[in-house]
């Protein structure tokens, strides 16, 4: 594995060879390939130390590529998507990617991306814990959640939860502050700092998510409170 290798997944050669040339410059070596199914013989050869993945590849989509590619890999990815609707699908379903960027978007702001996804994993494919500013103790409790941040770990009524790196992140800031409504604006803040193009809409999609988690473990769980028009907290005592 390289820590500089990037694995490309596109099938238009005119915006892949931007976004080599961007990385190029950088001192990352790009990698590209135009197919699905050339994107998974290649993660497996080359293990690369991040991802950019095209939506709409001619062969297979690149959501069942990144599905196939956490059956044996936690590579970093960032998916590339043509439409904005395509934004809901991708952060509405956990398949493991790190972030997603819109076309048309500037070849430097992905290789930023890229950056502080690689920083954030230790400049490595290897699963890692997300690099969380403010910190909180080693391990911190409410009644039934329990964080492990020199874990990057939640657990809940005893049961550790299998989280995305943003669900992680957005469960552990509500986690820190019970009872404190906290809006969407914070929570983007806070949470997606790193992406200043993430959708509001995101941090709803997000807390879905995390609900339908909570209840896999306690059907009547129902700890994130939702306060119309003002965001979310996190139920004291929950």
């Amino acid at each position: 594995m390289s820590d500089k290798t990037i694995l490309i997944v596109e099938d238009e050669p005119a915006i892949a060879d931007s976004i080599a040339f961007a990385l190029g410059k950088e001192g990352f070596i790009p990698h590209h390939v135009m197919l699905g199914e050339q994107a998974l013989a290649a993660a497996r050869d080359l293990a690369p130390a991040l991802v950019i993945l095209d939506v709409g590849l001619p062969d297979i989509s690149g959501l069942d590529v990144c599905r196939r590619l956490r059956q044996f890999t936690e590579v970093p990815v960032i998916f590339l998507t043509a439409r904005s609707d395509e934004i809901d699908r991708i952060v509405g379903l956990e398949i493991g990617a790190d972030d997603y960027v819109t076309k048309p978007f500037s070849p430097r702001e992905l290789v930023a991306r890229v950056r502080v996804i690689l920083r954030r994993a230790g400049n490595g494919a290897a699963p890692a814990a997300p690099a969380v500013p403010h910190a909180a103790p080693a391990a911190a409790r409410t009644p039934a959640f329990e964080l492990r941040a020199a874990e990057a770990r939640i657990l809940f009524a005893g049961q550790p939860l299998d989280l995305t790196r943003y669900e992680y992140l957005l469960l552990k800031t509500l986690v820190e502050h019970p009872g404190h409504v906290l809006s969407r604006a914070q929570l983007m803040d806070r949470v997606w700092c790193d992406a200043p193009e993430t959708l509001d809409r995101t941090v709803d999609a997000h807390v879905k998510s995390l609900r339908a988690k909570l209840r896999a473990i306690d059907d009547n769980a129902d700890p994130i409170q939702t306060h119309r028009g003002m965001g979310y907290s996190l139920q004291p005592g929950a």
